[in-house]
Order: structure tokens, then C-alpha cells, then sequence
């Protein structure tokens, strides 16, 4: 689409949301890695307490696909801390990156932008562990399946998990999605074409399993415990 989407979305927001305290364009639409299906991911916060937020909404704009974030400030703050648990950065990505519309984002713009560079919390020992033994897990379930069919559903579980693990480890972001391979390629560029070549090959795939637990303290199953919550 040849449209300018700034004008766009600067347009929307206006016609839709004309109570907006601030609002911003973000997303592959205003990036280099813009294609023709690429949609106008718009956030939009409204005044506190405004009984539009917190949603997400999906339309058509002047032949756009367009996703609107609604928030207003607390919910916003609410969904940006899930984020720092889940150790996905999403709207935190949206909010550093984007092109103001409307309003002046400029703090939460720069904290967003802080916490993208400094990056999530790192992994307790006991959540470390954790990974470890799930990961131990499905090497010995994809090693050791004998159903053609459940192996090719073990293995492209247990690469997904790889590749999510491969940056948990390394204290990373991670991501869904192209988000995923995003996040490898800038912790190591050689790391993510050989988790790549690995897709589909459920041998590689374990080896590249191995490879990794052997960086991170081994394989653990015997004698690791999990304390559960008492109700």
C-alpha cells in the first residue's frame, strides 16, 4: 500500500478516539521490514478511569488492517509488569519504538525503551532448574518415541522450546513468532541459523538439545525436587 500509515493512523485515532491522551503508530509498518500485509499496530491511552480500556481490537482502516492496544495509564502499567514474568516484551516493544500520533508518550516511551535495553530479569537457580529438567524431558521423550507421528509432534515442540530456552538461559528476551528468530539473530547470528537448520530434523534437533544443556549445566532429572504452593 502506497498510503502514508502515519496519516493515517494519526486520522483513525482522531476519528475514533478523539478523547486519546496519547497515541502511537508502531510496528513492522513503520520499519524496513514493512511488506504489503503489514497492519498498523496502534496504542492507544486514553483518560484515566475511561470505561474504553483496557482492550485490543482489530478493523479495517482506508483498506488498512489495523490493531488497536487501548489502555489507559494504570492498565497500562498493569500489562507492561506481566510482561517482565513472561519475559516477552511486547507492548513494551511498542510503546519504546513507536511514532507519536497524538500526545506526548514521551515518559513511558523512554521507560519502555530502558527496560527493552537493560533487558529481563534474570533466572533464579530454582527457575534455571526448572528449565533444565523440562528440556531434559523432552530430549528423553524425542530420543526414545517410537510413533513416527508423536515424534514429529515432539520434535517440533522440543525445537520451539530450543529456541525460547537457548535466550532464557542467556538472561534474553524472548518472543513469539518472527519475534522468536528476531531474538536469536541479534544474541548470535551463527546460534540462530543452526537452531534454524535444525527445524524438522528431529536428530539435529536433539543434538542441538545436548549442546545446549551441556552450556548450561547438563541434563537433571535424578534427585530434582519442585516444591508446589500450599493452598
Amino acid at each position: 500500500m502506497s498510503r502514508d500509515p502515519v496519516v493515517d493512523a494519526r486520522d483513525l485515532v482522531a476519528e475514533v478516539f478523539p478523547q486519546a491522551r496519547w497515541a502511537l503508530l508502531t510496528g513492522s509498518v513503520i520499519t524496513a521490514a514493512r511488506t504489503a500485509g503489514s497492519d498498523l499496530d496502534v496504542v492507544v491511552v486514553l483518560p484515566d478511569g475511561d470505561g474504553d480500556a483496557p482492550h485490543r481490537e482489530s478493523r479495517r482502516f482506508r483498506g488498512w488492517p489495523v490493531e488497536l492496544f487501548v489502555h489507559d495509564e494504570l492498565t497500562l502499567g498493569h500489562y507492561l509488569g506481566r510482561e517482565l514474568v513472561g519475559r516477552k516484551p511486547s507492548l513494551h516493544r511498542m510503546v519504546g519504538t513507536g511514532i507519536t500520533l497524538v500526545g506526548d508518550p514521551a515518559d513511558w516511551r523512554e521507560r519502555c525503551a530502558k527496560v527493552l535495553l537493560d533487558g529481563p530479569p534474570a533466572r533464579s537457580e530454582a527457575e534455571r532448574d526448572w528449565a533444565r529438567y523440562g528440556l531434559t524431558d523432552l530430549l528423553d521423550d524425542l530420543v526414545h518415541a517410537t510413533d513416527e507421528a508423536e515424534r514429529t509432534v515432539i520434535a517440533a515442540f522440543a525445537w520451539r522450546a530450543a529456541g525460547d530456552l537457548t535466550l532464557g538461559f542467556a538472561d534474553r528476551w524472548t518472543g513469539t513468532g518472527k519475534w522468536l528468530l528476531r531474538e536469536l539473530r541479534d544474541l548470535d547470528p551463527a546460534v540462530a541459523d543452526r537452531w534454524l537448520a535444525a527445524h524438522g530434523d528431529p536428530e539435529a534437533i536433539a543434538a542441538y538439545i545436548r549442546e545446549l544443556l551441556d552450556r548450561n549445566g547438563g541434563p537433571l532429572f535424578e534427585g530434582y525436587r519442585a516444591d508446589g504452593e500450599r493452598p
